[in-house]
């Protein structure tokens, strides 16, 4: 096992993901060997070419940002990278006794490296400050901290059912007639969405509107944690359709809503959604909540969030256990709102 390592805070101004990859190109290059290594070089390049012509021609948010990531010299993966969603997470949003909104976070997903290369990233954008919890390449959102705003996440929705006939098909039937579904259309993907909303909404009824509302390429679960008592809300999205369980709200990745069938993601997703229901309303110290099945083999990031009083600690996990010691926001120099540099730190 690997000695733990220090999640970076890096200050971005105004400037988007892309000015990450550009400072640390050699994180992305390891993500992406790591992914050619584990999915196979072939896989990897099919997907690559398929995700490219897909975002050409639907056009979504930030393709310029896609394009010019891909002609900076990387590994062939990069679309891929940017465009899949085949993780599993566990989220609970309710009132912190503290004041707020508590946000309690996993993402799953059985991928080598991603708990050591995170990165959290600041941002000045039109609305605010962001704080983005991500990886170098990396150009959506998956997680966010948006100080006076919210706290934001996504969960991978289940495999859709596809097959004709009512009959249970094997999983990569269905895997493969959502993949055509969605590169047969030309809608927003989520995780471009999430980071739209973190720099435009100015607060959480915007936020709340534009994930509800807006069109999308497949479908996703967002958790959504505001400022004030009953700001707490998960949206079950389909692509053009919305439920949503009011606070208190807990998701990981079965349908909980919208009586749609699906193939939950992860480890036990049903299990570990009725272990967060139970921790919920319990004042724990920082990740004492983490435990199996919400911590299991395939954990590589846990998180606790409070946009109200602008809490944001991280924790990156391989399947061996830690791989990086704990990022607490308010033991940092925070980047000074509109600085538009990387390297301008205030108190």
């Amino acid at each position: 096992m690997q000695p733990p390592v220090e999640i970076p805070l890096i200050d971005l101004g105004d400037e988007g993901p892309l000015a990450l990859l550009r400072r640390e190109p050699e994180r992305a290059v390891r993500l992406i060997e790591a992914g050619r290594q584990q999915f196979g070089a072939p896989v990897m390049d099919v997907m690559d070419r398929l995700s490219r012509r897909w975002a050409r021609r639907a056009r979504p948010p930030y393709l310029s940002d896609l394009e010019t990531a891909a002609g900076l010299g990387l590994p062939t993966g990069i679309w891929f990278m940017n465009l899949s969603y085949e993780w599993g997470c566990t989220t609970s949003a309710t009132e912190d006794l503290g004041g707020g909104i508590r946000m309690r976070r996993t993402l799953d997903w059985p991928f080598h490296g991603l708990g050591r290369e995170l990165v959290v990233t600041a941002h000045s954008a039109a609305a605010g400050i962001y704080y983005n919890v991500t990886w170098s390449g990396y150009l959506g959102v998956v997680t966010a901290l948006c100080p006076n705003r919210f706290a934001v996440a996504i969960n991978q929705a289940p495999i859709l059912r596809r097959g004709p006939g009512g009959f249970t098909y094997p999983w990569v039937f269905d895997w493969l007639a959502n993949r055509v579904r969605t590169y047969r259309g030309d809608r927003m993907p989520p995780t471009f969405l999430l980071r739209q909303v973190c720099e435009k909404a100015r607060d959480f009824e915007e936020a709340v509107v534009e994930l509800r509302d807006t069109p999308l390429a497949l479908p996703v679960f967002f958790t959504l944690a505001g400022t004030e008592r009953g700001q707490a809300v998960v949206i079950e999205r389909c692509e053009t359709e919305a439920y949503i369980e009011e606070s208190p709200a807990v998701v990981a990745n079965h349908w909980l809503n919208s009586g749609l069938k699906g193939r939950a993601r992860g480890v036990d997703s049903v299990a570990r959604h009725e272990r967060m229901i139970d921790l919920l309303n319990e004042d724990l110290e920082a990740f004492a909540w983490l435990e199996y099945p919400i911590l299991n083999s395939d954990t590589r990031l846990a998180l606790e969030a409070n946009a109200a009083n602008d809490t944001l600690k991280v924790m990156g996990y391989e399947r061996d256990g830690a791989a990086t010691s704990l990022f607490d926001l308010s033991a940092t120099k925070r980047p000074l709102q509109g600085s538009g540099g990387h390297d301008r730190f205030g108190p």
